[in-house]
């Protein structure tokens, strides 16, 4: 009487660890970013409401000058 063997095929799958960290940390990075220029960019808008135009430019040039 015959006997059937079965065998199974073997894969070895490999995972880039290394590759999925430095992929999460520059997603993260510029989500931190664009949080960060968001941020800046209301900051600014609320200079201009505040103060206006004008008064946003000289607080600038007092900045740069201090005079």
């Amino acid at each position: 009487m015959p006997v059937k063997i079965v065998t199974k095929a073997q894969t070895k799958k490999q995972v880039d660890v290394v590759g999925g960290a430095s992929n999460f940390l520059l997603n993260a990075g510029m989500v931190m970013a664009a949080l960060i220029g968001v941020w800046g960019f209301y900051c600014l808008i609320s200079g201009f409401v505040m103060n206006g135009i004008c008064g946003q430019l000289r607080g600038l040039w007092i900045a740069i000058t201090g005079i």
